[in-house]
């Protein structure tokens, strides 16, 4: 076992235990334990759950981008200040005011990749689990917590006609290729990298400030628009269906958990903070943001010179009783 495989045995074992788990909970309930819809719901679950788990990593990456959107006058101005110098002393320099800048800001240049990264043992272990179930079927042997009947189980299973542990590559070579498989895996690879690039898109449209639209955290964000959509594109194909299933489920998770922060919580100066307010307005209801700060203030000074603008009622004083 290399290093790489012993890094990953956790992570084998959580998500192996999952499956099976989430696999009895739906055969308990009455479907087919050996149908592929039974396996599919119970890897969608898997999903769910991973997901769940990372929704705290998922808070503090907004946290780090709008920190990021925040930085991006000042990033530009420290390169404005090194332009044309390109002396070693003057490119240390910069790049120590660089880590400073973004120290103070809590923040970082990989901060919105920390979801995926962190994610990354989760996809390979699960991973190795389903393309490992052919091999694991014919020995008649277990792969983590999945006996060795769940995994002939899955290793069967089909939707659409479509082995759940077959790839798209795999039928291709193969002496008759299966059509429901080649039909079923287009489909989930253009769901997966579709649903992955509309995310990145309504990011940079509706949730970046137009300051953040420009410099380099915004030539990282389009770089990742089309380069992550084409990796796991080509790298698709490869996939066994049953990991199409995950990552299209975790990217559609995605998808609704970014319109939700969003719709609810945008990021100030946004397109999307200005379409709350416009809502809100119609509710009527006060901004929020910025420009809720800035009305909030003017209302506040209004009050303060209607205040000092009126006449001050002369106090009547009380007359001596006669006696």
């Amino acid at each position: 076992m290399n290093f790489f495989n012993w890094l990953l045995t956790p992570f084998r074992w959580v998500m192996s235990f999952l499956m099976d788990m989430f696999h009895s909970l739906f055969s308990f309930l009455g479907l087919d334990p050996d149908s592929g819809w039974t396996w599919t719901l119970a890897i969608v679950l898997v999903t769910v759950t991973v997901r769940a788990a990372l929704i705290p990593v998922f808070a503090r990456q907004i946290r780090a981008q709008r920190a990021m959107q925040v930085v991006q006058p000042e990033l530009r101005k420290l390169q404005q200040k090194y332009k044309g110098k390109r002396d070693q002393l003057s490119q240390q320099a910069m790049l120590a005011e660089q880590r400073a800048l973004f120290k103070k800001h809590n923040t970082s240049m990989f901060a919105s990749c920390m979801p995926l990264l962190i994610q990354m043992p989760f996809f390979f272990a699960l991973f190795q689990v389903l393309n490992g179930s052919a091999r694991a079927a014919s020995d008649n042997d277990n792969i983590a917590a999945l006996s060795a009947e769940k995994v002939r189980s899955f290793h069967d299973a089909k939707i659409f006609g479509a082995r759940l542990s077959d790839t798209f590559v795999g039928t291709l070579g193969s002496d008759s290729p299966n059509v429901s498989v080649i039909i079923v895996a287009i489909v989930l690879i253009l769901a997966m990298v579709g649903l992955m690039f509309y995310t990145q898109r309504q990011l940079m449209t509706k949730n970046m400030t137009p300051e953040a639209q420009q410099g380099q955290f915004a030539r990282q964000q389009r770089m990742m628009l089309y380069f992550l959509p084409i990796v796991f594109g080509i790298g698709g194909i490869n996939f066994p269906l049953g990991l199409l299933v995950y990552w299209t489920a975790t990217n559609l998770w995605v998808l609704g958990q970014q319109m939700w922060v969003i719709k609810r919580n945008p990021t100030p100066g946004s397109l999307a903070e200005k379409e709350l307010n416009i809502r809100r307005a119609a509710r009527g209801l006060p901004p929020i943001g910025e420009k809720g700060k800035a009305v909030q203030e003017e209302n506040t000074k209004t009050n303060q010179t209607h205040v000092r603008g009126q006449r001050v009622q002369p106090q009547r004083k009380n007359r001596k009783k006669r006696k």
